[in-house]
């Protein structure tokens, strides 16, 4: 009978798809008690941890075990804020700039459809194994349904569209593209909730703008107040959160006294007294600074962006490269306007305080006890899906904030964001197996979330690597941004160790790395005004044909390069003069 017993089961586990994995001797990141664990093994079950235990673990026969042996394991990460109706590139808001003229709002939508999928992974790839959108459209709701469970992509949580106060007219009649309904009554705010609830949100989102309509802010919040309350009135009263965007300090205290559940950005007009702290807490509202958010914009504007490596290597290399579109836009009277605006005084000078003021709100709002979420903002012009969350918990570790403060928002705030902590945030027996083993303790120096080794996403250990498979065209293009970013390392970083540059059609002109490394790092340092616009693109298989245009100094120069792809690195490149 046991026998018996012991084969019955034993099918099921086959038919069913069960796994365990065992992940053995490695250092537990504690982060609801902040404290490093060694010797410790983990046992997944198909999608939940079963077991914490100490010392040595007998392991079954068949089970996939990771040597966690000088390794470090962490609750996967949570980005708490991002937009799918946005790519981050230049063409995301065109009512913060309006190139519709280059770029059609229509393709701008579709390209932010195309994006989703491989957004979610360049996610996961980066240890974020869930994502919270507050503020979608009813598109991004059903494919979000779609994707339920999957593993190769990050987990999505979403609210509907923006309920507003203030409507930009570039957003209008949208249909189910449309990520902002306009609401101006309490009955309009009750029935507009009730049709959000036939598309299934994991919470309502309310965008609560006091100075859409020019006058005193604070009398324009309080005039839409009721909206506001009814909006989180008829959600709680369906067991919905309600999330709100409120960047005033009057409009954060309205909106938690009123009973929302999660504000999504710093307050930054002014410092925050403790009483907004004690509201917060006794209201249990989770805040998510994004403190990174406007610097891209201003960044972007300015014409002033600094990238990094993790950006060049991890953010979509089309977006990025959108964001230099400025340098060589015909329309220079447009971007010159931009561009005198942001790097005025006056500008600088705001841009300052409101940063200053929004880190040391952040500070005094974790050290008095409020739940803090990490949060990018990601999509907007300049914030980059997936690379951006390390921008984000280095600006919280200026602002004051501990490593151990940082990985609890980065994990369990943002599980506390819709009430997921019971399944989510930490590395307990009975919480789904959502997990990052790192190289490098994170503790030690919060960069060491980047160093991941691999992703555990719904119990299925997965490679980063793998799931960040670059295009022979994605690689041309980032290397092309690190060309117009001046940075040596990431352009070297595209090409082969042997790599061959010719004049074409046979002409060597030099062969290797290294030497590549002289004639470049030398033009970079050395040449003003460099930047290459790229006028056309064919794609052939792996072979990548640019059309380009590349200033220096007060010249020009036009020309041809065929870039052919070998393994994941640009082996041979012909230049046509």
């Amino acid at each position: 009978m046991k026998n018996s017993l012991v084969s019955v089961f034993a099918g099921f586990w086959a038919i069913t798809g069960f796994s365990q994995t065992y992940i053995t001797d490695v250092t537990l990141a504690d982060v609801e008690k902040h404290r490093m664990l060694p010797g410790k093994t983990v046992v997944i079950n198909g999608t939940v941890i079963t077991d914490v235990k100490s010392g040595k673990v007998p392991i079954p026969v068949g089970a996939t075990v990771i040597d966690g042996s000088g390794k470090f394991l962490m609750p996967g990460m949570t980005d708490a804020h991002v937009h799918f109706f946005q790519n981050g590139g230049l063409y995301a808001r065109p009512d913060a700039i309006d190139l519709r003229y280059l770029m059609p709002y229509d393709k701008e939508i579709k390209s932010s459809h195309d994006n989703f999928t491989p957004a979610l992974r360049r996610y996961l790839a980066n240890g974020i194994t869930t994502v919270i959108d507050p503020g979608a459209t009813y598109h991004f709701l059903k494919h979000k349904q779609e994707l339920a469970g999957q593993t190769q992509a990050a987990t999505v949580l979403m609210s509907g569209p923006l309920l507003t106060t203030y409507l930009p007219e570039v957003y209008k009649d949208l249909g189910d593209d449309a990520p902002f309904h306009l609401v101006q009554t309490p009955d309009d705010a009750r029935k507009m909730v009730r049709e959000q609830l036939a598309h299934k949100p994991d919470f309502i989102k309310i965008w609560y703008i006091a100075n859409g309509e020019g006058k005193d802010m604070e009398a324009t919040a309080r005039k839409y107040l009721p909206v506001v309350q009814a909006i989180i009135d008829e959600s709680h009263k369906n067991n919905i959160k309600v999330a709100v965007h409120a960047t005033e300090l009057f409009t954060a205290t309205l909106s938690a006294e009123s009973g929302c559940d999660y504000l999504v950005h710093s307050v930054e007009d002014q410092l925050i007294p403790d009483s907004f702290v004690q509201l917060l807490k006794k209201k249990k509202v989770v805040l998510c600074p994004t403190l990174v958010v406007s610097d891209g914009y201003e960044d972007t504007f300015g014409q002033k962006l600094n990238i990094s490596n993790h950006d060049l290597r991890m953010a979509d290399p089309h977006q990025m490269g959108s964001l230099l579109d400025l340098k060589h836009l015909a329309d220079t009277a447009l971007v010159n306007a931009y561009r005198k605006y942001t790097v005025s005084d006056k500008q600088l000078k705001r841009v300052l305080e409101a940063n200053s003021i929004c880190m040391k709100n952040l500070k005094k709002l974790a050290d008095g006890g409020v739940t803090i979420a990490t949060g990018t903002d990601a999509g907007n012009i300049g914030t980059l899906h997936a690379s951006s969350y390390l921008d984000e918990i280095l600006r919280m570790r200026e602002a004051g904030l501990s490593n151990w403060q940082i990985l609890e928002a980065s994990t369990l705030g943002g599980a506390k964001v819709l009430g997921k902590q019971q399944s989510l945030g930490s590395i307990a027996k009975g919480k789904k197996a959502d997990l990052v083993l790192l190289d490098a303790d994170p503790s030690a120096n919060i960069e060491n979330v980047t160093k991941i080794n691999k992703v555990i996403h719904n119990g299925v250990v997965l490679q980063p690597e793998k799931l960040l498979v670059e295009t022979p065209e994605q690689l041309v293009q980032r290397q092309l941004n690190a060309y117009n970013f001046r940075n040596i390392e990431a352009f070297l970083d595209t090409y082969a160790d042997d790599v061959e540059v010719y004049t074409f059609p046979e002409k060597l002109d030099f062969k290797g790395k290294e030497t590549m490394r002289k004639i470049y790092a030398d033009m970079f340092l050395k040449t003003p005004n460099l930047h290459c616009e790229l006028k056309g693109r064919i794609v052939r298989g792996n072979i990548v044909i640019d059309n380009e245009h590349v200033t220096f100094g007060s010249g020009s120069i036009d020309g041809v390069a065929i870039y052919h792809v070998e393994n994941g690195k640009i082996k041979k490149v012909y230049f046509l003069p």
